[in-house]
């Protein structure tokens, strides 16, 4: 049989284009799985990745945010040992809060440093903020069983302490801030509730020892710590190290806050973890 050699032309740009897909393929596949991260968006701080263990597979600043401690961890918050482990007297003793002093107790848990913060303002007050309900039934019972007056519970979400603006004299997040899923619009909250001058104490274990007996997610570096609170527009004042496996840091609130220029943050409403 006579073979047209516009035939033969014809079917071999067929194969040749069938070839041509084929590496087209290939090659898109590995740009879309290359890197296990999703970039950011235009009006989002946060990446993601798959999670890791004890993590939701979300970063902030190359931080993956952990897991949180849920209402069903109460009595580790309130373990013995914790007083030898965290000092919190120590803790509450470094704040150097005034009589007057209005405090929040940022991811307040149990109400372990609230209960301790409250006799030393006595005519100021302490805001007992979580995002738990559970953890905040806790709180009123053991207001209630030890007649106290100046704390007050506040149910918090994801993104905002609902916290008024300039009230606040003193922050103090213990083991929390690592926790938050929404960590730029919470702490943007959180320098809004500050009075200009007003502190951020932040106790993380200290993620530059391997040593230390905590799971990796829970830990914070110090300069880790420093980048993601500067961008909110908090001033790093020191770190003591008087604790036996946590940073004690202290940030501040410039009497005149900088002008912000950190990622646009889209307006959600929306109080439950995510993205």
């Amino acid at each position: 049989m006579a073979v047209n050699k516009w035939n033969v032309i014809a079917m071999t740009s067929r194969v040749d284009m069938c070839l041509l897909a084929g590496i087209l393929g290939v090659l898109t596949m590995v740009v879309v799985t290359h890197g296990s991260h999703a970039a950011p968006s235009a009006s989002s701080p946060y990446t993601k990745q798959a999670p890791s263990r004890g993590g939701i597979g979300k970063l902030y600043m190359g931080r993956e945010v952990s897991n949180v401690l849920g209402h069903g961890g109460a009595a580790w918050l309130e373990r013995p040992t914790r007083r030898y482990e965290e000092r919190p007297d120590e803790v509450i003793a470094h704040m150097e809060l005034k009589p007057d002093d209005v405090v929040a107790d940022l991811g307040a848990g149990t109400g372990y440093f609230t209960f301790r913060i409250s006799p030393h303002v006595p005519r100021g007050r302490v805001y007992a903020v979580d995002i738990q309900p559970e953890m905040l039934d806790i709180i009123r019972k053991r207001m209630a069983r030890r007649d106290i007056h100046n704390v007050t519970p506040v149910l918090g979400t994801v993104r905002d302490p609902r916290l008024a603006p300039n009230s606040i004299n003193a922050v103090l997040l213990v083991d929390a801030y690592h926790e938050f899923s929404h960590p730029y619009e919470m702490m943007t909250a959180v320098v809004k509730a500050l009075k200009p001058g007003g502190h951020v104490f932040l106790v993380e274990y200290r993620a530059e020892d391997p040593t230390i007996p905590i799971k990796r997610l829970h830990k914070l570096s110090e300069a880790q710590a420093r980048m993601e609170l500067e961008a909110v527009g908090l001033r790093w004042r020191e770190t003591l190290e008087f604790l036996p496996t946590q940073h004690f840091m202290i940030f501040e609130k410039p009497d005149h806050s900088p002008v912000m220029h950190g990622p646009k943050i889209p307006s959600m409403a929306d109080p439950t973890p995510g993205f």
